[in-house]
């Protein structure tokens, strides 16, 4: 092992050290040595120089991650106010955070993070007026804080609770099995699952799993055959029942769920990330298949609740904006649904089914209202909610009395409210407190013009008194994909930006779910340029109308924002002066091909096909560097467990960022350990987020109050 190491250490240093050689003008990156790979696209050649840097098990990769982390914190560490950001997000941070109860019997299970914690501790106490105990903290489970725990589903017994526990932030899990009462785990160990729930009935549960991956593979391998088993408690998991398995398809999701009454068992499949196929079994017949309820993946739908021998359907089949129906599951055709809640102008983002009562939540202009109806779809009353904002929660048992929700806006902390079914008053339970003044800050909603024309509403956030000179600083961010509605929302993050002058802009993308599947369907496949269309017609906007200029523009997303980020600084790259893409979608062309991607293909569209091929490439940001073009200051983060957009994007991306880039701007990578798709722990949520601001502020020319 000495030398092996030794080994890698003198490949970083060799690395350092030859970048020395580069313009002194510049920052000195590592030199990312290009392959001799070309692709043959349906007669386009593609050449793919950095194709090695796929490999994150291979040396040379693991000495090139750690060359450029030593040149991007060398450079951090040069930043005089770095500490002080680092101190306010800590100090901002450090304020109690909870959940809302959720009821398993007798007992209330919720969450709590005393403000600096690394994972929130499960409590658990017996009635509303009981004393908290801690079910679980999982803070104890690891020296680094980077085991995370959730609880998947309780037995309908009220006795049993089904828990998942994860590490280093990868997506991998392991179900476990614990007592409520007693708060004892019991020996029951479900590995190789992801995306998965218990869906209890009798002494076990139902869950989603995969075949252990290969040795080294874990955390990039494609996930193929997912499959539904029946877990009873005490056996051990190769004892597990096999209940459905699809071998002609292996890139399918499958999810099952059951009613509470434990009598319909439904079998939910997907080829990706939108689009679903229902199939249901009736567990009092004998009868061992699933029937199917809605086939076909052309529509997604879930089940809200049986009602007799019916069930409750939440669907967009002839409605994009959703609707309510009600299916007898043996005449599952559509002529003889009988329509709940008929579709609305307005989008239909939720339905649920507590107490005896139907609650749905939609959106106007991306700000929640809810209304509460009986489970005929009579209207009851609509839920009188604070202000404009999100409102989540609303679910429970048949037999709930109470239920709890949450609500939240920009500049308003989660607050949890009571709220009584029969009467309908809501009452403060519990409050955040955080160490700002919301009334000195202001949020506006405004809504500008696409390059289409179409219209597309954007939320501004900003210190009050704001001078519109063309001056201010801007943190621009949006998503813009997978039916994903970004609505008002508090994070203490935020604060750090709007004290330091920051106009916080986030416009309602195409792609997402604000104004339903006809909204998403306007970003997805063939249409996804319109979402960076409109992210850059947000920009575009907020220079015209004298909030800022390019040189004070900052843009930053995640993930799907990732992919977002790189179009538009590769589109537009006069129009920003700094870029925050993390753990984005970069190369197009091979997303597929790694852990869950393949289920992004309803999304974005496949290499496989020639039509998609052709627009993926027209977009895709690895492939849309240009020479001699001076691109915005970036700043790429990703992590070495991230295993749903795994880190060989952000590699590649950078690689080939640091050898196209004329200007002075500086392009660096920021990779994290032990982390994942978003960070693993409270400690490197602020770490990272530190970085990322202060090489926002210097080079936007911020100064730090």
């Amino acid at each position: 092992m000495l030398r092996k190491s030794l080994g890698f250490i003198l490949i970083g240093l060799a690395f350092v050290l030859a970048a020395c050689d580069t313009a002194p003008s510049k920052l000195s990156y590592p030199i990312t040595r290009k392959a001799d790979q070309v692709d043959d696209y349906f007669g386009t050649k593609v050449a793919d120089p950095y194709r090695w840097l796929e490999d994150d098990n291979a040396e040379e990769v693991k000495a090139w991650v750690q060359a450029q982390n030593a040149v991007t914190f060398a450079s951090l560490e040069k930043i005089p106010f770095r500490e002080r950001i680092r101190q306010r997000l800590t100090e901002i941070y450090n304020y109690p955070r909870y959940s809302s109860p959720t009821r398993v019997g007798e007992y209330y299970f919720f969450t709590k993070n005393d403000g600096l914690h690394n994972q929130s501790v499960i409590y658990i106490q017996k009635g509303l007026d009981g004393t908290p105990e801690v079910f679980i903290d999982p803070n104890l489970l690891s020296a680094d804080g980077t085991v995370r725990v959730g609880l998947v589903g309780a037995s309908h017994d009220d006795r049993t609770m089904a828990v998942t526990r994860s590490e280093a932030g990868s997506d991998w899990s392991e179900i476990r099995v614990m007592e409520v009462a007693t708060k004892t785990e019991l020996p029951d160990r479900i590995r190789w699952v992801k995306f998965s729930g218990a869906a209890w009935q009798g002494g076990g549960f139902f869950y989603s799993g995969y075949d252990a991956p290969a040795a080294g593979r874990e955390l990039t391998a494609r996930n193929e055959y997912q499959k539904i088993f029946y877990h009873k408690l005490g056996d051990s998991q190769d004892e597990d029942t096999l209940v459905f398995e699809d071998r002609e398809h292996p890139l399918r999701y499958l999810n099952a769920d059951i009613t509470e009454d434990e009598r319909y068992l439904f079998l939910n499949i997907s080829e990706g990330t939108s689009g679903n196929e229902l199939r249901w079994r009736d567990l009092n017949s004998k009868v061992a298949s699933f029937k199917d309820l809605l086939p076909g993946f052309a529509n997604d739908s879930g089940v809200v609740d049986a009602v007799g021998d019916n069930i409750l359907l939440y669907t967009n089949v002839d409605a994009p904006n959703y609707k309510v129906v009600l299916v007898d599951p043996k005449k599952p055709a559509k002529n003889n649904w009988a329509a709940v809640i008929p579709e609305k102008p307005e989008v239909l983002s939720g339905a649920a089914a507590a107490g005896g009562q139907l609650f749905c939540t939609y959106l106007k202009d991306a700000n929640t209202n809810v209304f509460q109806h009986d489970l005929a779809g009579n209207p009851v009353r609509e839920i009188a909610l604070p202000a404009l904002g999100t409102a989540g929660g609303f679910y429970g048992k048949r037999d709930e009395k109470v239920l709890f929700y949450t609500y939240t806006s920009f500049t308003f902390p989660p607050s949890i409210y009571k709220y009584d079914i029969a009467s309908g008053t809501s009452d403060l339970f519990r409050r955040a407190e955080v160490k700002f003044n919301p009334e000195d800050y202001e949020t506006r909603q405004v809504f500008y013009p696409s390059k289409d024309g179409t219209r597309v509403p954007m939320f501004l956030v900003f210190r009050k008194g704001l001078k519109q000179d063309g001056r201010n600083p801007v943190f621009l961010t949006g998503y813009g994909g997978f039916n994903i509605s970004e609505l008002p929302g508090f994070s203490p993050a935020r604060i750090v930006l709007l004290e330091n002058g920051c106009v916080y802009a986030l416009p309602n993308l195409r792609g997402g779910g604000e104004y339903g599947e006809t909204w998403h369907k306007a970003g997805m496949l063939l249409n996804k340029q319109n979402v960076f269309d409109d992210f850059i017609a947000a920009a575009e906007y907020l220079v015209r109308e004298k909030y800022s200029a390019p040189d004070r523009i900052a843009i930053a997303g995640g993930s799907n924002g990732g992919l977002l980020v790189g179009a538009a600084m590769t589109q537009r790259p006069d129009l920003f002066k700094v870029a925050l893409p993390a753990v984005g979608v970069m190369d197009m062309l091979r997303f597929h091909k790694f852990t869950v991607g393949w289920g992004w293909a309803v999304e974005y569209g496949s290499s496989d096909s020639e039509e998609n091929f052709r627009n993926l490439y027209k977009y895709s940001p690895l492939h849309a560097f240009k020479d001699g073009v001076s691109y915005p200051a970036t700043l790429v983060t990703t992590a070495d467990h991230d295993d749903r957009v795994v880190p060989a994007h952000s590699f590649k991306f950078i690689a080939a960022l640091q050898e196209k880039n004329k200007g002075a701007n500086p392009v660096l990578i920021r990779i994290e350990t032990r982390s994942g798709h978003g960070s693993s722990s409270t400690k490197k949520a602020i770490d990272e987020l530190t970085d990322e601001y202060a090489f926002m502020f210097t080079n936007l020319g911020v100064k730090i109050r």
